[in-house]
């Protein structure tokens, strides 16, 4: 006689994960070179034959990430990105701190005296005010490279030759862009694995010159307190070399696309259309007269997990700060959700999404 079902296993077969931009499933690449850590159970700093072992795989991932990066100065590796965030708004040989308004919650807590840089609507941070600004001596800018609410990507280049002119350092946050895009021109940059298919509990910061940050610790060459998460580590540069680019076949993402006509034709938003320069991978959409919260649960079941803002911050069920930030219209910003793609997203999965949207906006 088969097992009997659970309600919840009879109702939703499969689940469908678009909620990338908290955290991806682990590559097979990075889950065999985890097991590969976790045979090689040493303190890369012991001076033992193990250690020394250690030791070696340490430094040849550190050399794989900056190979896969295509960056030629140091990795710092931190157990993620709020840690990486910690170490360079803190320690950075640097003036005055300067953050954007709608910067992840760790840079923000991490930097909580900044100066705020204001944005423009359309999600860009605004060059005029930022080079009034960068006036002080040696300023550390702090800019994100893609918002992971809406998926607006700011003008690095241009940001950075506004910093650098002034004599400061620009702090660029890639958790939402490295092992999709190119890392910008940056002095030093956030990396979180478990956001391109590597393992939670692990990412790093990258940084052009030691010379431009503080020692802070004894390990990872006296700039971080901790012993290294070797299997992490390892996971992380199988993950990053696995990137391929394009991240996603646009075939993959054209159902929202074409979702995005209807959605406007039925007095939805679909707040790319407001967006200086928006990823493919991260979209925010508002659905008209359902709130985001609501939105979140009959996904949910329905078998599809989106989510209301950060990751970070939707268990707080208020007002999204970084719509705020951009002007959206309150009754807009309640009823936006995110839906964010990953490495194993399928173009089944957008197409049930998309069918599920409407079907919740027309009833």
């Amino acid at each position: 006689m088969p097992k009997s079902q659970s309600f919840r296993d009879r109702i939703i077969p499969d689940r469908i994960y678009l909620d990338h931009a908290a955290t991806m499933p682990l590559r097979p690449e990075a889950r065999t070179a985890m097991e590969e850590g976790f045979n090689q159970w040493a303190n890369p700093s012991s001076p033992h034959a193990q250690g020394r072992k250690a030791r070696k795989l340490l430094e040849d991932a550190r050399e794989r990430v900056k190979a896969a990066l295509d960056w030629e100065g140091e990795v710092i590796f931190t157990s993620g990105a709020s840690e990486a965030a910690a170490l360079a708004l803190r320690h950075a040989k640097a003036g005055a701190r300067l953050v954007s308004t709608v910067e992840h919650d760790c840079m923000l807590q991490a930097a909580l005296d900044a100066e705020r840089l204001p944005v423009r609507s359309d999600g860009a941070l605004d060059l005029d005010i930022l080079c009034e600004a960068a006036q002080r001596e040696t300023p550390l800018v702090a800019v994100q490279q893609v918002n992971s609410e809406t998926g607006s990507r700011q003008d690095l280049a241009a940001i950075a030759g506004i910093v650098h002119q002034a004599g400061g350092l620009l702090l660029a946050d890639c958790a939402q862009g490295a092992g999709k895009m190119p890392l910008p021109p940056c002095d030093m940059a956030v990396l979180a694995a478990h956001k391109f298919g590597g393992p939670i509990g692990v990412g790093a910061l990258l940084v052009r010159d030691y010379a431009m940050l503080a020692p802070s610790g004894g390990q990872e060459r006296g700039y971080r307190r901790g012993t290294e998460n070797m299997p992490g580590v390892l996971a992380m540069a199988a993950a990053l070399e696995a990137c391929d680019q394009p991240f996603l076949d646009p075939h993959i993402l054209a159902p929202l696309n074409e979702l995005s006509a209807t959605c406007r034709d039925i007095g939805g938003a679909w707040l790319s259309d407001r967006l200086a320069d928006p990823t493919p991978y991260i979209r925010a959409v508002a659905m008209p007269n359902m709130s985001a919260t609501a939105q979140v649960m009959r996904f949910d079941m329905a078998g599809i997990a989106v989510s209301q803002g950060s990751a970070c911050s939707s268990g707080t069920m208020k007002t999204s700060r970084v719509l705020d930030a951009m002007q959206v219209e309150p009754e807009i910003a309640a009823n936006t959700i995110r839906v964010s793609v990953g490495w194993n997203t399928t173009r089944a999965d957008v197409e049930r999404f998309c069918e599920v949207w409407l079907d919740l906006a027309k009833s």
